[in-house]
């Protein structure tokens, strides 16, 4: 989006707002990438990321809620996790408290292709993160959990059809 450059702040901003939108496509391309090389499509890509951010956070995401994140069916979802079962890319566990439970997960062979592939760009983010102290890295993981959490504020209100009209032309 245009945003005017007039004061520093403004300069400011949407060079970091432009910076976004790069990573972003950038990641993007990346993502594709590495989801070409092992027969993946866009929404496989999806759903791996979320099993490894929720393993990540500690609270391994079921199938249920894996078609929330991803506004999918329940029948798409077991499509989908078949899929990515039988390519070996995650795992179906069962809880051990309640065995009605699922919970997906990371499979060994998936982890392997994913850290293979993304080792080089990881150690690139350590070169980067490097070069700032911990009080910078503090400033920017607020600043970055609050742009994520705006994004998804908004997607959630473009899938609930809620998106706001657009603003007037400026006269």
């Amino acid at each position: 989006m245009f945003r005017r450059r007039v004061s520093r702040r403004d300069r400011l901003v949407a060079d970091i707002a432009a910076d976004l939108r790069r990573y972003s496509v950038d990641a993007q391309h990346i993502g594709h990438a590495f989801a070409g090389l092992h027969g993946l499509n866009a929404t496989d890509l999806q759903a791996l990321i979320a099993v490894m951010d929720a393993e990540f956070a500690g609270t391994p995401i079921t199938p249920g809620r894996l078609g929330e994140q991803l506004n999918l069916s329940s029948g798409s979802v077991t499509a989908l996790v078949d899929r990515l079962e039988r390519t070996g890319h995650i795992r179906r566990d069962r809880d051990t408290v309640d065995r009605r439970k699922v919970f997906l997960r990371y499979a060994d062979r998936g982890a392997t292709l994913a850290t293979e592939f993304f080792r080089p760009l990881g150690r690139r983010t350590d070169q980067v993160m490097a070069g700032f102290d911990d009080a910078e890295l503090d400033v920017v993981r607020r600043f970055m959990a609050a742009m994520v959490a705006s994004m998804r504020e908004h997607r959630d209100d473009v899938r609930a059809g809620r998106a706001e009209p657009p603003p007037p032309p400026a006269p």
